[in-house]
Parts: structure tokens; sequence; C-alpha cells
């Protein structure tokens, strides 16, 4: 029987995996620059329209042309809540924990949990910045931290 995601060491100590976030082609470019240690996200070559998540066609004008473009990382809390009941086990010890819908400077909204960051003192527009963190069965991840 699976116990959803745990891995050990050893026969006594067990460490719970996050799930692993799809990787395809269509997203292969924003996997790239994460490990190379930048945020990116698709721009369309017909209007340069900049889109998060990645899609096969620009929303705007329809064009298949694209091209990733690396982004400074740096945006505010546009929205969030707080989860008081983890989805998946590897967030059950960082219960109560913010997910935050981050807008990014550049006018690209992304969603991010916010672990460790106090939930009674996170607010709507704050600053946030990107940073990246291996994590536990995903490999580097892009992450945001509230910066004063």
């Amino acid at each position: 029987m699976s116990d959803g995601g745990t891995t050990g060491k050893s026969g006594d100590s067990k460490t719970v995996t996050r799930p692993m976030p799809p990787r395809t082609e269509l997203s292969q470019g924003f996997w790239d620059a994460v490990a190379r240690g930048e945020l990116a996200v698709q721009r369309c070559g017909a209007c340069g329209l900049l889109r998060h998540y990645p899609q096969l066609r620009c929303p705007a004008c329809q064009s298949a042309e694209v091209s990733w473009q690396p982004l400074a990382g740096e945006g505010e809390i546009h929205s969030y809540t707080v989860a008081h009941r983890a989805f998946h086990p590897a967030w059950k010890e960082h219960v109560p924990y913010v997910i935050a819908t981050i807008e990014l400077d550049e006018g690209v909204r992304m969603v991010c949990d916010l672990l460790g960051a106090d939930p009674d003192t996170i607010a709507i527009g704050q600053r946030v910045r990107v940073r990246f963190e291996d994590l536990p069965g995903q490999g580097r991840m892009p992450r945001f931290d509230v910066v004063d």
C-alpha cells in the first residue's frame, strides 16, 4: 500500500516529500530557467504579451510564436488565503500557511505558498521577492518571501 509520497532513509525514519509538478514540453522553458536560478515566463513573439501558465497559443492574438522572458522576480501580494488544513501530508507541519497570488512587476501573476510567513502579518500589497530552494521530491523550485 502506498503512503502518499513518503520516502525513508532507513526503516524507522520517513520524510514526506512534496508531489512533483508536471514538467512537459510546454513548460520546459520555465523549468530550465528555474534550474539556472531565474524566473521566466512565455512572451508572445507576435504581440509581446507575457503569460503564465505556459500555453500553446497567445490568448490575445492566437500566435504560436513564443520565447522565454526572464523576469526580475519582484512583485506584490495580489490576494491570499490561509490554509488551515493540509491538502497533502507534506504540508501538514506547516498548517496554518499562506497561499498567495503574486503579481510580478511585469504584470504576470503566479500562485505560491508562503511557508514560514506569519499568516497574521500578511497583507495585500506587500512586496515579495523570488528565491530558489531545493525541496525534497521536487528539486529546485521558485519561492517568494515578503520583503520590508
